[in-house]
């Protein structure tokens, strides 16, 4: 089955080659001798109810000089397509919501993934609030006296943008730090949202492990641990990804989640578990499976495509 695919994501030439998933998942598609489109999220149009993407063929190598080769530009209807790929990264703002708007028009005949109206519904922090029972404890307020409360009842908590991403605004507010005033005050002046705050989590320090979930079933896990004195485990803050096994634990949470991840469509997701707690849920750009192919010797990006060929058949034969 030969399908025909577009990747909606940023420009290849700055990405990781040997860490973006994107690139894995196109080198999959092209192995299995699927044809490749690569545009950009400002270069969705809508049109008379048709849904345009000024697109290029093209190919992917796995050489970080140039890892990809391009073909003419083309104004391509997405209903001519068999699947699209939302690979842009975050931040989960107007823009991001706007292309779920758009691609709602070609879904699910044109298969995106994952379903951008279940994207729209999801932002990642928000998501999460509905499996309360595998979170830590959790506020999202403006509310200064709640965070103030928050805070006194937990005394070491983190707070973070509700809409942030990568890390980026993470801060750690230990019981003897003075700054979180000067944080809110911040925080108020950058964001019109809610702020989160979530109970610290010392396990944090032995990492906070990456889930993959493939149409609601784990997959695999890489485990990140965060640099000295950082309390991110972001990889691109400095943390380390080490080899990382699935515990009773956290396959209770992935069977918890799962069937309603695929009953929404979200076929590629990836969550955060610090300790005993799920603590995020990406269903817009998940990473982590270069990694977690390496550790394990597995081909994260085939089950995908599986999962992304058998749902496309699915649809298709209704």
């Amino acid at each position: 089955m030969s399908l025909a695919v577009a990747i909606q994501m940023d420009p290849i030439e700055g990405i990781d080659i040997d860490a973006d998933s994107s690139f894995a998942l196109a080198l999959e598609a092209q192995r299995r001798g699927h044809g490749l489109y690569h545009y950009l999220p400002q270069d969705l149009s809508l049109r008379d109810g048709r849904v345009y993407a000024r697109a290029r063929p093209f190919e992917v190598v796995r050489d970080p000089a140039a890892p990809a080769r391009y073909g003419a530009p083309e104004t391509i209807d997405l209903a001519t397509l068999d699947v699209v790929l939302m690979r842009q990264d975050p931040p989960f703002d107007m823009s991001y919501i706007t292309a779920t708007h758009l691609l709602e028009h070609v879904h699910p005949e044109t298969l995106v993934v994952n379903d951008p109206v279940q994207v729209r519904n999801a932002p990642e922090k928000l998501f999460v609030t509905h499996f309360a029972e595998l979170m830590p404890a959790t506020l999202i307020s403006c509310d200064r006296d709640e965070i103030w409360a928050f805070r006194k009842e937990h005394m070491d908590i983190i707070i973070k943008p509700l809409f942030g991403n990568g890390g980026i605004g993470v801060f750690h507010i230990a019981p003897e730090n003075e700054n979180l005033n000067a944080l809110l005050e911040m925080f108020t002046g950058l964001y019109r949202e809610p702020i989160i705050a979530q109970a610290y989590l010392p396990e944090v320090r032995q990492g906070d492990k990456r889930i993959i979930l493939v149409d609601g079933v784990a997959a695999g896990a890489i485990n990140r641990i965060p640099a000295p004195g950082e309390a991110r485990a972001n990889l691109h803050v400095g943390a380390k990804a080490v080899k990382a096994e699935l515990t009773p634990r956290d396959r209770e949470i992935c069977e918890a989640i799962g069937p309603t991840l695929s009953e929404r469509g979200f076929i590629f997701v990836g969550i955060d578990v610090i300790g005993s707690f799920m603590t995020e849920i990406n269903v817009t750009s998940p990473t982590g499976i270069q990694e977690i192919n390496r550790f394990d010797g597995v081909c994260l990006e085939s089950d995908i495509w599986d999962a992304i060929e058998k749902r496309h058949a699915e649809v298709h034969a209704a």
